[in-house]
């Protein structure tokens, strides 16, 4: 049929003369492109003469020369570029295409080459190449034109490269010849855009807006890219059209399609990946796992996070992810084959669906917020080995980055921008996102409650932080991070050696928030949650908080035990993880929120310049426990009194003491680890630092009786009985400033105590004799005169009593009637014992050995047996002995003189625990005797008195009267 009968009246394709006909031609196959683009002032042209257009096209595609117009137009750039190819099966064109973007190239050469190219896109038999090549295997796979298919008013082109990727991807067989066809033309297509009518038609407000004069090199595809992921402000269509090319390109497969992201990579590639085959898969997974490190160059990291934002939204676009899972995903998901969608399974729901599997989130209670969840079964499925790996790689690559994921991105947008628009570094989004966790609207807080358990049960899923923790995790952590999935083992292991040597700053950093996130939900601590689930739904329901639950579980498990209930309600799986958790939130104050709370102002005021972490701001509160407020002071003695409960609570004494424990207490209960260290601090062996941390401690616990359990244990009788005066008028939020204890001490001086307190209240008495800081009593009534009185000796630092030895000497000179009491107090309880008294039992330790070896310990026996020796002219003591006790005499002759006993309890007292106390007693008993004698001698001589004047009333003349007078008698003969 003549050309002339088939154009249509609007055409303005005027044939001139013999000779312009391929101007026409080439007007037409314009007009037919610009209709398809829907371009404005496009032509209608007839469906008759689009079949002749695209049939002179086809016809043309052997030789460039029988396209007159491309002829013409690329002559000159033919013998400039393609000189050596020779015409014939589409050669020249494809050579042609390849340097369509050279700068040399002519224009108007573009410009025909362009217009071929679009030709080719609408019907793929305009390219002879690649007809030829893939002619067998569209007859194998029926890939011709199927209206039944998805987006079937596409053009051809996509038809084909959709059905024959399907087939590469479900593992079968199609020729290299066609496949390398495939590749030139996926690759022109992600060249250039214009190639691609649904592009032109649904983008061309955003090209002009934001990607115009990039139309080279695929800069324009990867501007849009960029659009959509940074600002999310693409229309619908113009992102569906981005999304459906990429689907058709497939750059995932190979990544030499992205012309752009594959100039922009090339040095990369050839240092990080070299070891991967040139067009594997795996390239663009090397590329993400070099993000943000130092052998990634910007503008690669720029392009890669451009195509990766369009492969995370549709599972088939990652080959790797897509050959492992294809089977699972049919299984559990219902998904269908590689180039069909489903509304009932959008590409963005599979991976949900996957990775749910992967990680049990029916067994674990984890909420379901994925588009997918009307799918979700009831039944939970396994997925296999291979597609759980390939799940888990997604997962690290899309932590990276949290437009990556696409439900994060989708429901979290509002809260991004709200509360997180100035965190732009890598992996700050999703942290800011966390830490604002209370303030996110329900559906963005359902998302990332999801993956921060995801994260606990996985944390290697946190690839930056990985990388950031990589020396402690291959010094300390090695085995653990090897499991596919590690079930929390690695975090556990990370915040068991985060101040190891080789903790760098930006792994700390990243693990104790990971911590401070845990404490928002106890889910999002994988092995406490499963581990204690069935028992917080009994015991614990309805609390949320981590620390709420701890502290609930570990009320249980300590009611039960002073209870001694035979079975505790508390599993034993999670008694352990218990443990577990408490040592941990032990280490920052910053995991005690109540406890931080309250204390907010005074390590603002107290403890500015130090650094959280170790324990040191609680150790630092508790260094300024007296200038805190009220509130924080009450918490901080809570703790206090927790820990020495429990001293593996106490983190800075198994800090500083971690050798010393396994040196001298490796066996004994982790309730008595602080008593052992006591029992051993003295020794030899005892590292200095320990002995200071457990100095420390001692001072603590003998500000109150509450704090010291043993003590509380011993004298539980006893502090009733004797100090219910100071019990009635204290507060139960208030220490009692070492006040219960100096009771004790009295009534030990005075012998009352029972046997077991007695014993405990020696050991203070004992302790503090040699450290004057044990006393708080001193140290408070006495924190004048000690620096006044005692400068030298505090200086020395010795703690070998010489601060209260000077304080005894210098008793004449104390001003404070407060510290006066204070030291006779000592002098009293001295008496009691030799041991109280350190510089009199230094200096006597020889006598003591060679005259009071016999004599038991305690009581005042020992100091008896010294005086009596004393007095004893036969024994003859040390010099040194000898001045310090007769120094002691004299002291406490002027205590008794300054301090007469208050009545006969107290002067009994005051005999009975007297050194003199054998001779007190003899002399009074001599004086008792002597009484005795004394009454017996003169009853004898009123007896005799008696007797001489009855018989002298016999002989008197008066008589008892018969009738009395006045006085009583009558006078009688």
């Amino acid at each position: 049929m003549p050309l002339e009968n088939i154009l249509d009246e609007p055409v303005v394709c005027f044939l001139q003369d013999l000779h312009s006909q391929g101007e026409v031609i080439a007007c037409l196959e314009k007009g037919l492109v610009t209709e398809a683009e829907e371009q404005p002032g496009q032509y209608v042209i007839k469906e008759e003469c689009k079949k002749a257009i695209m049939r002179v096209a086809e016809l043309s595609s052997d030789d460039f020369h029988l396209d007159r117009h491309l002829y013409f137009a690329c002559r000159e750039d033919r013998e400039r570029f393609c000189e050596n190819t020779q015409a014939g099966e589409g050669k020249v064109y494809k050579c042609l295409f390849n340097h369509k973007f050279e700068e040399t190239m002519t224009d108007k050469c573009k410009d025909a080459l362009s217009t071929r190219q679009k030709l080719i896109a609408q019907d793929y038999k305009v390219s002879y190449s690649l007809a030829k090549a893939c002619k067998p295997d569209l007859r194998k796979y029926r890939c011709n034109m199927d209206t039944a298919m998805p987006r079937a008013r596409e053009a051809k082109l996509s038809y084909l490269l959709l059905c024959l990727e399907a087939a590469v991807h479900r593992g079968q067989t199609v020729s290299g010849e066609c496949q390398g066809e495939m590749l030139d033309y996926r690759r022109m297509l992600m060249e250039d855009f214009s190639l691609s009518p649904e592009i032109v038609l649904h983008c061309r407000g955003e090209i002009d807006t934001h990607c115009s004069g990039l139309h080279h090199k695929g800069r324009t595809l990867h501007c849009l890219m960029r659009v959509s992921r940074d600002k999310g402000i693409l229309e619908g269509h113009c992102q569906k059209a981005l999304q459906t090319l990429i689907q058709e390109t497939d750059p995932g497969a190979d990544y030499r399609i992205d012309r752009a992201l594959n100039e922009a990579c090339e040095s990369v590639i050839q240092t990080a990946c070299k070891h991967i085959r040139n067009g594997d898969p795996m390239i663009l997974s090397c590329l993400m796992e070099h993000l943000y490190t130092d052998k990634m160059v910007e503008d690669c990291e720029h392009r890669l996070l451009e195509l990766q934002y369009f492969i995370s939204r549709d599972w088939k676009l990652d080959p790797i992810l897509y050959k492992k899972c294809q089977n699972d995903a049919a299984r559990i998901c219902h998904t269908h084959g590689w180039n069909e969608t489903s509304e009932f399974m959008p590409p963005g729901a599979v991976f949900s669906c996957l990775y749910r599997h992967a990680y049990r989130t029916e067994m674990q209670g984890r909420r379901d917020s994925s588009e997918s969840s009307e799918v979700s079964s009831e039944v939970v499925f396994n997925l296999s080995r291979d597609c759980k790996t390939e799940v888990q790689r997604i997962l690290h690559q899309r932590a990276l980055d949290v437009k990556l994921d696409p439900e994060l991105q989708q429901r979290c947008m509002t809260d991004l921008g709200k509360w997180c628009s100035e965190k732009t570094e890598a992996g700050q989004e999703l942290e800011c996102l966390q830490d604002h966790l209370d303030d996110l609207v329900s559906s963005c807080r359902d998302v990332v409650g999801n993956l921060t358990e995801l994260e606990s049960e996985d944390i290697q899923i946190e690839a930056l932080l990985i990388r950031a923790c990589e020396p402690v995790i291959q010094s300390y952590c090695h085995e653990v991070s090897d499991n596919q999935i590690d079930t929390g083992d690695l975090m556990e292991c990370l915040v068991a050696n985060k101040h190891q040597k080789e903790m760098n700053e930006k792994c700390a950093v990243g693990v104790t928030h990971f911590q401070l996130i845990q404490m928002k939900d106890f889910r999002f601590s994988y092995k406490f949650k499963m581990a204690c689930k069935e028992d917080v739904l009994k015991l614990c329901p309805n609390i949320k908080k981590k620390v709420d639950v701890v502290i609930c579980l570990s009320t249980t498990v300590r009611n039960d035990t002073l209870q001694e209930v035979k079975d505790q309600r508390v599993s034993m799986k999670c008694r352990k993880q218990l443990r577990v958790e408490e040592l941990e939130m032990s280490e920052d104050i910053r995991l005690e929120p109540e406890l931080y709370e309250s204390c907010r102002q005074d390590i603002k005021q107290h403890c500015q310049n130090v650094v959280f972490g170790n324990a040191q701001v609680i150790e630092c509160l508790k260094e300024n426990k007296k200038r805190l407020t009220t509130h924080c002071h009450q918490k901080v003695f809570r703790l206090q009194e927790t820990e020495m409960m429990d001293p593996e609570l106490d983190f800075q004494l198994m800090r500083v003491c971690k050798q010393m424990i396994r040196r001298f207490c490796s066996e004994s209960d982790a309730k008595n680890l602080l008593q052992c260290l006591k029992q051993n601090k003295n020794s030899e062996l005892m590292d200095p630092k320990c002995k200071q941390m457990i100095t420390k401690r001692q001072i603590t616990q003998n500000t109150d009786y509450r704090l010291n359990p043993v003590l509380r244990k011993a004298c539980k009788a006893d502090i009733p009985k004797f100090c219910q005066g100071i019990l009635s008028n204290a507060k139960d939020d208030n220490e009692l400033e070492g006040q219960v204890i100096s009771c004790l001490k009295l009534k030990y001086a005075d012998q009352r105590l029972s046997p077991d307190c007695e014993g405990q209240i020696s050991v203070i008495l004992q302790e503090s004799a040699l450290d004057y800081r044990l006393d708080p009593q001193l140290q408070l009534q006495c924190t004048d005169e000690i620096p006044r009185l005692c400068a030298e000796e505090v200086a020395a630092q010795e703690q070998t009593g010489q601060v209260e030895e000077c304080l005894k000497i210098n008793l004449l000179k104390i001003n404070s009637e407060g510290c006066k009491k204070e030291v006779l107090n000592i002098l009293k309880e001295s008496k009691a014992d030799i041991f109280v008294d350190p510089v009199l039992h230094t200096a006597c330790a020889l006598d003591i050995k060679h005259q009071c070896a016999a004599i038991p310990p305690g009581r005042g026996r020992q100091m008896s047996c010294l005086m009596e020796a004393l007095q004893d002219k036969r024994v003859r003591l040390q010099p040194e002995c000898k001045k310090r006790l007769q120094d002691r005499i004299d002291m406490w002759s002027y205590a008794a003189k300054v301090a007469p006993a208050e009545g006969f309890v107290d002067l009994a007292g005051q005999v009975f625990t007297s050194p003199a106390k054998n001779y007190i007693l003899s002399m009074l008993a001599m004086c008792v005797l002597l009484l005795f004698l004394m009454g017996l001698l003169c009853g004898r001589i009123t007896k005799r008195v008696t007797q001489e004047l009855k018989d002298r009333k016999l002989g008197h003349p008066w008589v008892a009267p018969l009738s009395k007078d006045r006085k009583g008698y009558i006078q009688i003969n």
